[in-house]
């Protein structure tokens, strides 16, 4: 068994099939890679996107097109432009996006990210 190792791969994030996420508004669609306990993803927000929950999950999301406010559950708000990352682990801050123009990302997340 492969014990959660990843051999060499190159992703042709053209090649992978979009899924569609509704906000509320808006909407995003993922481009994604499922490895044993890794979730690779390219994520595209809708201009005026709001993500329609709170997320509790843990990622790395490193911003390639655009800008985008990480709101916090307790008011914080953290605007990710272009060539920025937020690193967040599971549980530790509620969080969700909010755009005004399209957004490009590359989100990360997996087990690594559990408390």
């Amino acid at each position: 068994m492969n014990q959660g190792k990843i051999p060499f791969k190159t992703i042709d994030w053209e090649s992978i099939e979009k899924t569609l996420h509704p906000g509320a508004p808006g909407e995003s669609t993922w481009r994604t890679v499922q490895f044993p306990g890794l979730r690779v993803r390219i994520v595209e927000y809708s201009a005026g996107y709001v993500a329609d929950h709170w997320c509790q999950k843990g990622h790395i999301v490193h911003c390639l097109e655009g800008e985008l406010v990480s709101e916090l559950e307790n008011g914080e708000k953290h605007i990710m432009k272009k060539g920025m990352t937020y690193v967040v682990s599971d549980g530790e801050s509620s969080h969700r996006s909010v755009t005004k123009e399209k957004v490009r990302l590359l989100i990360i997340d997996g087990d690594f990210l559990a408390r």
